[in-house]
């Protein structure tokens, strides 16, 4: 019995790991984090995302640029089903990532789908070794009035997300890591 204990402790410790590891992607793609979105990844992974096939750390060359040249996004994960085999991991996770684009501000797109990620575990640390970015919904809106909206919006609401290390999170990371 004792034995089953410590394989289901371990379990519940790696699947948190897996899970924090998502999380990490998210806040490091809607920051423009790149510390952070590196985290996420093995250097050696493999990234099929969208009209980008290639290794993780060109998706993230090719991503960092366009998300600091402004825009938002929201990425959030759910339904994070984990199958875990010894050091490697299944891990299906559902998505949604609202997105907007400097160069077409009255464009927003709602991408809906499932990462379909391998992760390995290496010297007791979780990452994605490989990724493929499955998409179920995609929907784009275009309507002019939502540039003046979003500028009213914004001004009526602070503080608002912005790109690392500008974002209110950086701040309050930075606080709790001086009070220890």
């Amino acid at each position: 019995m004792e034995a089953t204990s410590q394989a289901e402790l371990r379990a519940l410790v790696d699947k948190e790991a897996i899970r924090d590891c998502l999380y990490r992607y998210c806040r490091g793609i809607d920051r423009a984090d790149e510390e952070l979105l590196r985290s996420a990844y093995w250097p050696d992974a493999h990234d099929t995302h969208g009209a980008y096939v290639g290794s993780a750390n060109g998706f993230i060359e090719h991503a960092l640029p366009r998300l600091r040249a402004g825009g938002r996004g929201v990425h959030q994960v759910n339904n994070i089903l984990i199958e875990l085999h010894g050091d490697a991991a299944a891990v299906e996770s559902s998505f949604f990532a609202l997105q907007t684009n400097v160069a077409a501000p009255t464009l927003r797109t709602l991408l809906c789908g499932r990462y379909l990620d391998h992760f390995e575990r290496r010297q007791g640390e979780w990452r994605i070794a490989a990724r493929t970015v499955v998409y179920d919904w995609i929907e784009e809106r275009t309507r002019a009035e939502l540039a003046q909206h979003n500028v009213a919006l914004f001004a009526a609401r602070q503080p608002t997300g912005e790109r690392s290390p500008a974002d209110p999170v950086y701040d309050l990371l930075e606080r709790v890591r001086q009070r220890r």
